[in-house]
């Protein structure tokens, strides 16, 4: 099975950019971040008539999160990310694909930092790890993909002491990133690579793109009854030289079910 994670940067209006790469690599399941579209205006008939079927949770303009399934409807299990009934924003969706739970996610920016901003990114993911933490107390195969808009370490940023300030490399997101992941999950594209250069974004300015100057903010999360199946993982960065590309690359992962 094949799982991808992708930050599509407004769903409509990169629609093509999304079909195309579907078609080239035929990921099983497809998890989307900021779809910038409210629940009406979710493609779902380009994407059925692609061979997928979907769950979505939309916003206008912002933020925003879906699921795709190849030949198939997701079985959706959850939308928004509990512990806050006063945060309205579309950040969390989760549904169970072919036996596994997966979880498409879009965590906040947090800048700028320090401010109000930085803090309500910090309480959003005390959320996830509480709620990580119980759904993996299920023991099931779980998957959190996603833009987690956190830069885990020196190794996934090209220059790490231009990012010492920003919100995305903060050393408590960071660590709040370190305790997650030390609750029992998998970093599937280190546990295959540990020491590759690996970017998954690449900004509009100051030719990023062209210099490589990239960072790792898109991750996928394996709980232990699945992490023992991983088997490739990677990141489709052609995709972002594309026309109209979203400045994110799409990250996947294979498992062996």
């Amino acid at each position: 099975m094949k799982i991808a994670t992708f930050n599509v940067n407004g769903i409509n209006g990169r629609l093509s950019v999304l079909l195309d790469w579907l078609v080239q690599a035929k990921p099983d399941v497809v998890c989307l971040q900021e779809l910038k579209a409210p629940d009406e205006r979710f493609p779902i008939t380009a994407l059925r008539a692609a061979g997928y079927g979907a769950v979505w949770h939309g916003q206008k303009s912002w933020n925003g999160v879906a699921i795709l399934a190849r030949g198939t409807d997701p079985i959706e299990t959850g939308r928004g990310l509990p512990g806050d009934e006063s945060d309205t924003h579309s950040r969390y969706i989760e549904a169970a694909v072919g036996g596994i739970l997966i979880a498409s996610l879009y965590a906040p920016n947090g800048n700028p930092s320090p401010g109000p901003k930085f803090d309500y990114k910090l309480k959003w993911f005390d959320r996830l790890k509480t709620h990580a933490a119980e759904r993996l107390a299920h023991d099931i195969p779980i998957v959190l993909a996603g833009d987690y808009n956190i830069i885990p370490t020196e190794r996934d940023v090209y220059k790490p002491e231009r990012w010492q300030d920003d919100a995305l490399f903060r050393p408590e997101v960071r660590l709040a990133f370190q305790e997650l992941v030390g609750q029992g999950w998998t970093d599937a594209m280190r546990a295959l690579h540990p020491d590759a250069q690996i970017y998954t974004f690449w900004d509009y300015l100051r030719n990023a793109w062209g210099r490589n100057a990239g960072l790792r903010l898109d991750h996928l999360l394996l709980s232990p009854a699945i992490a023992g199946q991983l088997t490739a993982a990677g990141v489709d960065r052609e995709v972002r030289g594309w026309e109209r590309a979203s400045d994110h690359a799409p990250a996947w992962i294979e498992l062996s079910i």
